[in-house]
């Protein structure tokens, strides 16, 4: 398996560490070496940590370059019927506002406490998340998924902080209790290790839009059958 990197930034180059320690062969793309449809011959997957904006502005050239792409680009929008388009084309795509592997974990913990009120009569949810002062998104893409995996709306409170990586606490209340969940990210290598897993896992994928987290869900799924 040969990687094409798109952008060396914070996650990025955590990416491009785990590659050289693995001795993964490997292109690094950024504004010196843009991406094009011949440099990008014979990789087998491209993981791209461009932003947001950036990375819309290569979306052609990877399409029509017909390698898998892996996306941990966030702060922007998908084209209407992309994964339409993505089907048409046969090309698995996978992307994530995080990249987490332990996230998936607290996905299910937030589907448990999403059946509150069948046990519950006065409750309500809140959330904080806390990222380093260069994040620009806010509140993050994480929150607003553990928001819609709550399956509530509720306030979400946001902070920027020095080089904070990424904390995300979500709070149930009631009169007379508090539940917390908190996720906090010690490394950045976290998001490499799931952008790892997923470049080795796309090419069992059928052709289209998937999110990560749907894939990782599978997996832990397949452990269940186990137990």
């Amino acid at each position: 398996m040969k990687i094409a990197l798109l952008g060396k930034g914070k996650t990025g180059g955590k990416v491009l560490e785990q590659l050289i320690a693995e001795n993964i062969p490997h292109t690094v793309f950024d504004s010196k070496n843009p991406p094009t449809l011949e440099s990008l011959k014979g990789h087998d997957v491209v993981i791209s940590f461009y932003s947001g904006e950036v990375f819309l502005s290569y979306l052609q050239v990877l399409m029509d370059s017909k390698i898998p792409v892996v996306t941990g680009s966030t702060g922007m929008k998908w084209p209407e019927n992309f994964d339409i388009l993505l089907k048409e084309k046969k090309l698995p795509w996978i992307y994530a506002s995080n990249f987490s592997l332990g996230m998936n974990l607290v996905h299910q913990m937030i589907l448990i406490m999403k059946e509150a009120g069948s046990i519950l009569n006065d409750y309500k949810f809140s959330m904080h998340e806390v990222h380093h002062t260069k994040k620009l998104d806010s509140p993050s893409g994480t929150a607003l998924s553990w928001q819609k995996w709550s399956g509530h709306d509720f306030p979400i409170t946001s902070e920027r902080l020095g080089d904070t990586i990424g904390i995300h606490e979500i709070k149930l209340s009631t009169p007379t209790e508090d539940i917390t969940l908190k996720h906090e990210v010690h490394d950045r290598k976290i998001f490499a290790e799931g952008a790892m897993f997923a470049a080795k896992k796309i090419s069992t994928l059928a052709p289209g839009l998937h999110q990560f987290q749907d894939v990782v869900q599978s997996e832990i799924l397949k452990g269940k059958k186990h137990l």
